[in-house]
């Protein structure tokens, strides 16, 4: 587990590979990452945190379902800085933009797989869930950090 600007992350690896990160209770105490995969895990976190161009070079393995997968291939795909509709993703997809809205609340990696990049078409939209509160300031810092023009993004 790691601090954040966004709050305690907590991390998990299966065999090998990153499999999920949680933004955790405030309450939940520090723990030292275990393992040289944890340390490097932490490492990558912090240089996102201290510059957004970081990328993640950890192997990823959430447990997710087929469609879910192919979500988050696309929003890997999408360049730090820049943001996609869920509308374009749907369609990309053949799908529709509830569905891949569905599989970015999913998400079990958040900010390693940037599903805060994916916007409403009139706006912000949501994040993991939620459309106010600590989840939207969340995705707000995390666009803001990686240098995204808010102002058009806000909904009216």
């Amino acid at each position: 587990m790691l601090e954040s600007p966004l709050g305690r992350l907590g991390i998990r690896l299966d065999a090998g590979c990153l499999s999920r990160v949680d933004i955790l209770p405030d309450a939940v105490p520090l723990q030292a990452p275990a393992s040289m995969l944890a340390r490097q895990v932490a490492m990558e976190f912090e240089g996102y945190f201290m510059d957004a161009q970081q990328r993640f070079s950890v192997t990823l393995a959430p447990a997710v379902t087929p469609f879910q997968q192919r979500v988050l291939t696309l929003l890997r795909a999408i360049p730090t800085g820049q943001t996609r509709t869920y509308g374009e993703l749907a369609a990309r997809l053949g799908s529709g933009a509830r569905a891949v809205g569905n599989a970015c609340r999913r998400n079990p990696l958040t900010i390693v797989v940037p599903c805060h990049r994916v916007v409403g078409a009139s706006g912000i939209g949501g994040y993991a869930g939620r459309t106010a509160g600590p989840e939207l300031r969340r995705k707000l810092w995390l666009l803001e950090h990686e240098g995204v023009e808010l102002a058009p993004l806000k909904t009216p």
